[in-house]
């Protein structure tokens, strides 16, 4: 059974996000609340926790997997990012955009596009989401909580606990974040190219 927790919005408890970021640190599954909808999330180097996020979802070997950084200093580990790109990505983070760019060799094999060898990666634009990625002191591996066959991924922790009490291992509960997944832009041929439409705005990226 899935343990779950809730937490203020705008002020998280700090007990409560370092009890979900040890269950993390453990080999946790976990589904967060984001600034745009909900998502999984493992330890980056969790196999497992992997196999079950492409389990849960029905996704093949190309499915990008997103890396939620806390911020630049720490995103700059995981992906190659030239000058005219760093500042197209600062200029809209953190929000609701994942940008696949070429990965580094900090990531993991398993976590990058097979052929292309590129990775996702997000700074979001919220506040449990930032408590919990502090406390763990890394990124999360994640990917939209978007079950196959369905159009919308669901937007209530309860709801999540419920449904999903038998594959997950904890639930974290600030609240409706919505049910827009992230933008995609995809930078890893320099230009930008919108791979998805969604909660973060394209203009400025056409």
């Amino acid at each position: 059974m899935a343990k779950y927790f809730d937490v203020h919005p705008d002020d998280p408890q700090r007990r409560v996000i370092g009890n979900v970021a040890e269950m993390i640190r453990s080999g946790a599954l976990v589904a967060y609340p984001t600034d745009s909808c909900y998502a999984l999330g493992c330890k980056l180097g969790n196999r497992e926790g992997l196999a079950r996020i492409r389990t849960i979802r029905d996704l093949d070997d190309r499915h990008h997997f997103t890396l939620v950084c806390q911020n630049f200093a720490q995103l700059g580990q995981f992906v190659h990012i030239d000058n005219d790109v760093f500042r197209a990505l600062k200029a809209a983070t953190p929000g609701r955009y994942t940008f696949i760019l070429p990965a580094t060799k900090e990531v993991p094999r398993q976590l990058q596009h097979p052929k292309k060898k590129t990775v996702g990666v997000r700074i979001p634009d919220h506040t449990a989401t930032q408590a919990l990625l502090a406390e763990l002191g890394e990124p999360l591996v994640s990917s939209t909580l978007l079950m196959p066959g369905e159009e919308e991924p669901m937007t209530q922790g309860w709801e999540i606990k419920d449904r999903l009490d038998h594959v997950l291992d904890a639930v974290l509960d600030s609240g409706d974040c919505g049910t827009a997944p992230t933008t995609v832009v995809d930078f890893s041929g320099g230009a930008p190219e919108i791979v998805r439409r969604g909660a973060g705005d394209t203009s400025r990226f056409e």
